[in-house]
């Protein structure tokens, strides 16, 4: 199990905010949780490989909008933003390095991989303000996968609105996703709450800000692993959005 992460630019306070309100970032904390955040991900058997820094993108730290890996494909994207464009050359490299094909999303098509939900072998796609029609298509075409576009409201992000739990049910706040698109759905009454990462067996990975949520990760069986991204999440980010994980075949 391998997973790429990269640093947080020096830059990150520069970082884009869309549905919320911009706030002081503090660049030494945020370092500090990126490497706790790493470190989770060691401890529960990740092989971690660092993708080259972007230090002149602010955002080139939520690496995972610039590639979506299935098997040994990776889509490298073509972010709604344009600005964070530069991210790709260096995400591109650390995909060829692991041995993967590297394909692309191609003008006038926009992706970003925060927008990407794969389970089993379904793939639903945020269709939003990062993610068009022409990117949800050539992402079909690309990887052969049934696709399920999901209309966003006021977020960033598919996965800033829903996450899929190791047993098939999805984590969903209803007010920014329609909830009829999935298939079992636990309604979630903190934001944060409805982003998980499965790391493996019962472990789930889950920001601080939402711990009532964890409880009911307990109460369900599975095991939270909780970490603070709190200088993230003031630039709109979660815990899916730090890393690009590949899973074994």
């Amino acid at each position: 199990m391998r997973a790429l992460v990269r640093r947080p630019s020096p830059s990150l306070a520069e970082g884009l905010v869309t549905h919320i309100e911009r706030s002081e970032i503090d660049i030494d904390l945020a370092r500090a949780q990126h490497l706790a955040y790493t470190k989770a991900l060691e401890a529960h058997g990740w092989e971690l490989h660092e993708v080259e820094p972007a230090d002149d993108c602010p955002d080139s730290v939520f690496v995972e909008d610039t590639l979506v890996v299935f098997d040994d494909l990776a889509v490298l994207t073509r972010p709604g933003a344009p600005q964070r464009r530069g991210e790709l050359p260096g995400a591109q490299a650390a995909a060829e390095a692991l041995g993967l094909r590297v394909v692309h999303i191609e003008p006038p098509g926009t992706l970003d991989g925060g927008d990407v939900l794969q389970v089993g072998e379904t793939v639903y796609i945020g269709r939003g303000g990062r993610t068009n029609a022409e990117g949800i298509r050539q992402l079909r075409a690309l990887t052969g996968r049934r696709t399920v576009p999901v209309p966003l409201k006021a977020v960033l992000h598919l996965k800033s609105a829903v996450t899929a739990l190791p047993d098939g049910t999805f984590l969903v706040l209803p007010h920014l996703v329609p909830a009829e698109l999935f298939g079992a759905v636990r309604v979630v009454d903190e934001e944060s709450g409805c982003h998980v990462v499965p790391l493996g067996g019962d472990a789930v990975l889950i920001a601080a800000s939402a711990p009532r949520t964890a409880e009911t990760l307990v109460d369900l069986g599975f095991d939270p692993v909780i970490v603070d991204i709190g200088e993230f999440e003031k630039l709109e980010g979660c815990v899916t959005c730090l890393s690009v994980l590949l899973w074994r075949a």
